[in-house]
């Protein structure tokens, strides 16, 4: 299908040299001589690229992404006069994928225009894979395409047709509570009480209150009933998070209620009938444990009856991207901001690093990212994640100079610091060093020779 390509300039001159240097490439063109004109027809078409001029009549370059942004999703390149390359750089900052400079070379146009079509189209098939794993997933909430998170799906979907105890297992972050969740709302239980219970949460002394409830005055402070998880839990399920650091004697209660269907509240003397389904979930070795007797080998073969292993994040980061959408679209509907868009930079950042709190990390870091969006910005870029993600320490320690100087020079005594740490680090490769400040490739060559760096001098001392 040919690609259409919107032209939102001026002069009128320009318009006739672009649009038939691109008609010649095999594209089609829409020419417009102002912003407005083309917001109408966003309204009703589409589009894959936006050539955009920066000043235009009426409403400029510049105030114009954020409308065309809500009416299309194409990729805009913007055009400036020379000099004026600082509101390039605001143009990007807003969504723009690139800037050129008039007068510029109608080659290297074309290469950019090329390659923004390719992200482009690459962008818009990864959308429609995304759709349609939603639709064909049977657990909308329980995000991945990965081989091993389909394997995950498979038993959950099993395990929801049953009743039998269940116990899950993985790392902390893994998302241990949705899968119980999960089965419990898939199960011949749903609409029924889902309670769940943190054992590590509540100190050992009162867990078993927690638990199973207590009767008046079974201890000091106990000035009246209370009534335990599990008989809440009646005719549903009950979710025992962290079973692994359960103290030995309540997992001999536990036991006795998966084995005889019945409990005795703390300073009670008369057992109660329950009927629950127990999900258990634990990050330790439990085989491991019952080995060091810190575990009852009884209770963990009465909950072992099924086991569903979560895999780590980083054995799944093919599921990155569809996670990192979900979380967006989650806080953008919670918080009513909308992102529109990851850079390719910052993903390339999240799928690379090795995620030890796993998805609940990844939810903290993609949140924090949202928020730190500037108002007027719809891009997340490596600037807004932590600079440990990046490979830069969390302090950077600048030295103010011994001698008076303006703002202007500390800053950029600052940003000269910076980037050689970046170019050291990197061995002297601008895209990487780029890539590590959230920075465009161009941005980092300008102020490369801004600074006067010696490049081949810093390649040359990683050769030492």
């Amino acid at each position: 299908m040919t690609e259409k390509i919107l032209i939102i300039e001026d002069d009128e001159a320009m318009q006739f040299f672009l649009s038939e240097a691109l008609k010649k490439q095999g594209y089609r063109v829409i020419p417009f001589l102002d912003a407005e004109s083309a917001f109408i027809w966003l309204e009703k078409e589409r589009c894959d690229l936006i050539l955009l001029d920066i000043k235009l009549p009426g409403i400029d370059g510049i105030e114009a992404i954020g409308p065309i942004r809500e009416r299309s999703d194409a990729i805009i390149i913007v055009i400036t006069a020379f000099g004026a390359e600082k509101h390039a750089l605001e143009a990007i900052r807003k969504g723009a994928y690139d800037y050129f400079t008039k007068p510029f070379k109608l080659e290297e146009m074309e290469i950019t225009i090329k390659r923004a079509l390719e992200k482009h189209r690459l962008r818009r098939e990864l959308e429609a894979l995304k759709q349609r794993a939603r639709e064909s997933m049977l657990f909308p909430n329980i995000i991945g395409q990965s081989r091993a998170i389909k394997e995950v799906l498979s038993q959950v979907a099993r395990v929801a047709d049953s009743d039998v105890t269940a116990l899950i297992l993985g790392e902390t972050g893994t998302g241990k509570e949705l899968i119980a969740q999960t089965i419990h709302d898939h199960s011949p239980r749903k609409g029924k009480p889902f309670i769940k219970l943190n054992c590590v949460a509540i100190p050992e002394g009162l867990l078993e209150s927690e638990l199973f409830g207590h009767e008046k005055g079974a201890f000091t402070g106990a000035v009246s009933r209370k009534i335990g998880k599990f008989e809440l839990a009646d005719q549903g399920t009950i979710f025992l998070d962290e079973i692994g650091d359960m103290a030995l004697s309540t997992q001999a209660k536990i036991l006795r209620i998966l084995q005889e269907k019945e409990l005795e509240r703390v300073g009670g003397t008369l057992p109660m009938k329950v009927d629950v389904r127990v999900i258990a979930a634990t990050n330790k070795n439990l085989v491991s444990e019952v080995r060091e007797k810190r575990f009852r080998e009884d209770l963990f073969y009465r909950l072992n009856v099924v086991t569903i292993f979560l895999p780590p994040l980083r054995e799944r980061k093919e599921d990155i991207p569809l996670l990192v959408d979900h979380i967006m679209e989650k806080m953008s509907k919670a918080s009513g901001k909308k992102i529109y868009q990851i850079s390719k930079s910052a993903m390339e950042i999240l799928t690379e690093y090795s995620w030890p709190g796993n998805v609940r990390e990844l939810e903290n870091v993609v949140e924090r990212a949202m928020v730190m969006v500037e108002e007027d910005t719809t891009v997340i870029t490596p600037s807004h994640l932590p600079l440990h993600l990046r490979g830069l320490p969390e302090e950077i320690i600048f030295e103010f100079p011994k001698e008076s100087a303006s703002l202007d020079d500390a800053v950029s005594a600052f940003e000269k610091e910076l980037i050689l740490k970046a170019l050291y680090k990197t061995k002297g490769v601008q895209s990487q060093a780029a890539q590590l400040l959230g920075i465009t490739e161009r941005s980092m060559w300008h102020r490369i020779k801004k600074y006067a760096i010696d490049i081949d001098r810093i390649k040359g001392l990683q050769d030492l």
